[in-house]
């Protein structure tokens, strides 16, 4: 008598599942998941909650603009299912964004090299592209003077066309030959290298804020948060600016998809605070934007 109250117990719990699975059948990106990947309504019944799961990621994809609004449980990707006969693996799949920036810090790292090494004769004068920018470029090597109020380059534009190549030949041809300091720093790397040594966070602070040339490569690459955005990026500008410094940015952004890129945090949507850097931003640099072939290909 018991085995049959069991089983009972066994059909109504089956029964529910399927009533739910069913019910969920109705979402078309639940159904579409379902049809993708021939589960079955056994199955589908079985690993319904990983199934809603994944959907719901799935949805926050379709209406993602870009890493920087992940809203996803694991950022910068999405769960789905890896179907084997009856059972279902649940995986985290990186997104497009997610793969575009692994992908833009390997060019980096692959780059190092090359943007160290960078000089005046290397350039590439004959696209007609770069023809404002290298005539900016060299009126400010020829007025630079170390106690100058020169303004830099908020330079932005196409990927791969070179803009980090650019303003790394200047820097270092100011290095060179007129002995200016410069840092020239890769920002996602700056903010994961500052959480990681907290000892040294004071005296690195302090040097990216006096050091008379700055470069914060590719900003707009990182994740949002609001530490990185007002602790760091918004400390860093703030005293640039009161001490007359030249500051270069470059971004795949304009300003204005700047600007919407750091309003953007976890846990709140700050216009007033991404406005107070954009105006940093604004005060500190000319802007300029760079649209050419791909110099990486």
């Amino acid at each position: 008598m018991e085995s049959l109250k069991d089983n009972k117990k066994v059909r109504e719990l089956r029964n529910e599942l399927v009533s739910i699975y069913k019910s969920n059948l109705k979402d078309a990106t639940f159904r579409e998941l379902v049809s993708k990947n021939k589960i079955s309504e056994e199955v589908g019944a079985l690993y319904n909650s990983g199934l809603e799961d994944s959907t719901r990621e799935l949805k926050n994809c379709h209406e993602c603009k870009g890493i920087y609004e992940c809203k996803n449980k694991v950022v910068g990707h999405y769960l789905y299912p890896h179907v084997f006969d009856k059972v279902i693996d649940f995986v985290y799949v990186p997104c497009k964004f997610k793969k575009d920036q692994d992908r833009l810090i390997e060019l980096k790292n692959t780059a190092s090299k090359e943007l160290l090494n960078a000089r005046f004769i290397n350039i590439d004068v004959k696209d007609k592209n770069r023809v404002k920018l290298i005539r900016w470029i060299k009126k400010f090597y020829d007025d630079y003077a170390i106690y100058k109020d020169m303004k830099g380059l908020y330079l932005h534009g196409t990927f791969g066309s070179g803009k980090s190549y650019l303003i790394y030949a200047l820097l270092n041809e100011l290095n060179i030959n007129k002995k200016v300091d410069f840092e020239a720093l890769y920002f996602p790397d700056l903010l994961k290298n500052l959480k990681e040594d907290w000892d040294s966070y004071g005296e690195k602070m302090e040097r990216y804020a006096s050091v008379p040339i700055l470069l914060l490569d590719d900003i707009g690459a990182e994740q949002v948060s609001e530490w990185g955005r007002d602790e760091v990026l918004g400390t860093i500008l703030q005293k640039r600016m009161n001490n007359h410094l030249t500051t270069f940015f470059t971004s795949n952004l304009s300003i204005e998809e700047l600007e919407i890129m750091l309003s953007s945090t976890k846990s709140s949507l700050d216009k007033v605070k991404a406005r107070r850097i954009i105006e940093r931003v604004k005060q500190l640099t000319e802007d300029m934007e760079l649209i050419t072939d791909n110099k990486r290909v």
